[in-house]
């Protein structure tokens, strides 16, 4: 009989000893969002490039629940500020263990968006701390805000295809590695990424342009809005017109008709589209600095006029805190890789640490 207690009480205490952990719901203020993260009762929904979820905690593991629209998405495991993995979310609802055997103390975890909207969003549902972990006060809010709007080179589209096949699928899209990342953590800054592969200003190579994206709250959803209040950046970066000058050279091309008809754009078309553009964001960031930049795709080699074009958009709209700037093409076939991106932010990092009071 004794035996028989000893054993059922054994059973007991390893069952308990197994479902200890500590619950973190999406909606528990302990959580720091970064990016434009549509929220709901029981979810925080990631689309965007480079969104992310931080937290501090005490303890020796911690696992995530997610459910990911497509099992297209890959996002970075950073624990104690290094990359430790990578994560890809399946379609069916589970939990993930991003780290485990930690040495006890203070930790903080993110789990960094790799890839872009284009692979669809990604549902967190809640953190689990393992055994007695304990949720910390969050991260703190950055002081430095910086936005991009732009297209596959800043997304990180092919940065981690080393074969030359310049592959956009989600393996290969590394948005922890773009040149907006990048600079983003040499100054300290928190980064929103309105971003999408193959996107323009006046065409894109689907039928939507960033002047009707760049207000969505959820990427994927046309009637969702993001609230322009809830994130005011110091820095906004806008590379965009890679695309446009590409697809107004192809008249065949099915959004160039749809777009432009029989004839290409004028250059003053292309021009106000641009300056009626950098109106749009000034009006939403009526004090941030607004650097116009192109590069580092062929959009910048020898006798573009598209550097041009955007250096005529802004000086007509007379506004001194408003820049330009060109990163030179880098003469290479397909978009920027790891070392390349680098190179993007060397030369973006410069330029702003020359010409940025924060």
């Amino acid at each position: 009989m004794n035996l028989k207690i000893s054993f059922f009480s054994i059973a007991i205490a390893a069952c308990l000893q197994c479902s200890a952990q500590t619950i973190v719901k999406s909606t528990d203020p302990h959580i720091r969002y970064s990016g434009r993260i549509a929220m709901t009762d029981s979810t925080a929904e990631l689309s965007w490039s480079a969104t992310s979820i931080k937290v501090n905690f005490i303890g020796t593991g911690i696992s995530a629940v997610l459910k990911d629209e497509g099992s297209d998405n890959n996002y970075n495991v950073i624990v104690d500020g290094k990359v430790t993995s990578i994560i890809h979310p399946e379609i069916a609802k589970k939990a993930y263990q991003l780290a485990t055997g930690l040495p006890g103390g203070k930790h903080t975890l993110e789990l960094f968006k790799r890839t872009e909207w284009a692979m669809g969003k990604t549902l967190f549902f809640q953190f689990e701390l393992s055994g007695n972990g304990k949720i910390l006060a969050p991260p703190p809010a950055q002081k430095r805000k910086i936005e991009f709007f732009g297209n596959s080179i800043t997304c990180g589209y092919a940065d981690e295809d080393t074969t030359g096949k310049d592959r956009g699928t989600s393996p290969y899209e590394n948005g922890y590695l773009s040149y907006a990342a990048i600079t983003a953590r040499h100054f300290n800054a928190e980064m929103h990424n309105t971003s999408k592969s193959g996107i323009g200003i006046t065409v894109s190579w689907f039928p939507m342009i960033m002047p009707e994206m760049y207000d969505r709250l959820d990427a994927t959803d046309p009637d969702s809005k993001w609230d322009f209040s809830k994130y005011t950046p110091q820095v906004v970066v806008i590379n965009l017109f890679q695309n446009d000058s590409w697809i107004v050279k192809l008249p065949d091309n099915e959004q160039f008709k749809a777009r432009f008809g029989t004839k290409p754009p004028t250059p003053d078309f292309v021009i106000n589209a641009y300056q009626s553009f950098v109106k749009s964001i000034r009006a939403k960031y009526p004090d941030a600095r607004i650097i116009c930049i192109l590069g580092s795709m062929d959009a910048t080699g020898a006798g573009s006029p598209w550097p041009g074009y955007i250096d005529k958009a802004v000086a007509g709209l007379s506004d001194k805190n408003i820049y330009t700037h060109f990163i030179p093409y880098k003469n290479t076939n397909g978009h920027p890789s790891v070392k390349e991106q680098q190179t993007m932010a060397d030369d973006l990092i410069g330029f702003m640490e020359k010409s940025i009071v924060w």
